[in-house]
This record gives structure tokens, sequence and C-alpha cells, in this order.
């Protein structure tokens, strides 16, 4: 799938389903939350929230009181629904309409944050994209969390084919230079009642 392709099917998604309809909707987003507090990052750190759309986590960031916070997606419906829902409070948020594997980070961030946007990229050109990007963006002492269907997890998610990951699967896209500090398994609870098994798992860009 293109670039192209992908925004035109994440743009009719978000313009067709409700925020609750779609299966990934958390009302809170737990484990992102803890992940990002066991980074031990201060409400100064820059964080960007890849794939983020209309995902709360930038509404539990802010009640957390970071102060520095951006959200990437493909789809600028996605990102309207945040704003809209956050009202005011958005204005201080950096919303960036981008596909991940050609965006060009214009500055360093403290955490890097994604929740099941790097396991649609199925293209091997695609997830090297995807690392070359944290590469720019994310420089030593960083942090990087990703969410992914877990091996046993789904095959297909909104209709599209995903590649399932573990932490070692993602360590080799990230390289050497990214440490994995943790791996937790979790099970999501769509909206209909279906538990879909993800796996989170973190690392910390090191020196040299």
């Amino acid at each position: 799938m293109t670039a192209i392709e992908r925004q035109a099917h994440w743009q009719n998604v978000y313009q067709t389903k409700g925020e609750r309809d779609v299966s990934w909707f958390q009302e809170m987003p737990t484990i992102s939350l803890d992940l990002v507090r066991a980074t031990g990052v201060g409400p100064d750190a820059s964080i960007v929230d890849i794939g983020g759309g209309a995902s709360r986590l930038v509404d539990a960031l802010i009640a957390e009181g970071f102060r520095s916070l951006s959200v990437l997606d493909v789809s600028e419906k996605a990102l309207a629904t945040s704003r809209e829902r956050l009202g005011p409070k958005a204005a201080n948020i950096e919303w960036i309409v981008a596909d991940i594997t050609g965006w060009q980070p214009g500055k360093l961030y403290d955490l890097w944050h994604d929740r099941a946007a790097f396991h649609f990229l199925t293209a091997p050109a695609d997830r090297s994209a995807y690392a070359a990007c944290i590469r720019i963006a994310v420089g030593p002492g960083g942090h990087v969390i990703i969410g992914t269907f877990a091996p046993d997890g789904p095959e297909r998610c909104s209709g599209l084919p995903v590649i399932r990951h573990d932490s070692g699967s993602i360590g080799e896209v990230l390289g050497p230079s990214f440490k994995l500090i943790e791996s937790r398994r979790h099970d999501h609870l769509t909206p209909g009642g279906t538990a879909q098994r993800f796996q989170f798992s973190r690392f910390q860009r090191q020196a040299g």
C-alpha cells in the first residue's frame, strides 16, 4: 500500500465511523500511560504520538501535566476529531498530518509512542523508512514505545493486513542502537467485546 492509498483509507475510516465505532478505541489508554510513566520523563519532555489520530492518549498526557506534545496521523479527519474533543487545550498541541514513512521530523523528541501504527507497515521498505525516521527524531537517551498486535493477535485490522510482532522483530527493525528495556503483553477489549492480543515494547536509544 502506498502512502497515498494509506491516507485515503484512513481518511475514509474516520469520515464514516464514529470515535467509538472503531475496534481500537480506548476510553483510557492505561498501558500506554503506564509505559510513559515508566520512562521517568518529566513534564517538559517532548512527546510525539505516532498514528495518534483520535486517540485519547493526548488527553491523558495533558492531565498528567505534560506540556510539549505532538500528535501525528495520516488522517486530517482523525486529528480534527481530537482537536474538537480537546477544545481550547488543542491550541497547545502540535498536530502533524503526515505519513510516517515520509515524515521529516523537525526536532528531537524525548519520547516516541506508537500504538498500532507500525504493524500496518507490511512492506520492508516502509519499515526501514519508519526506523530511519525514528533515528532522526529520537536522540541518545530518548525513549521509544511501540505497541502492535502480538504474534498470536489478529492478522488483519480495518480491512487491512498487518504484520504481528514481538520485541525481537521490532528490535531488528530499529537496529542495535535501541536497547530493549521491557516488553508487556496486553489484551485490548474492543467496543464490541472482542479481545485483541497486543504486545508493547519499550526501548531506549543508546549513545554512539
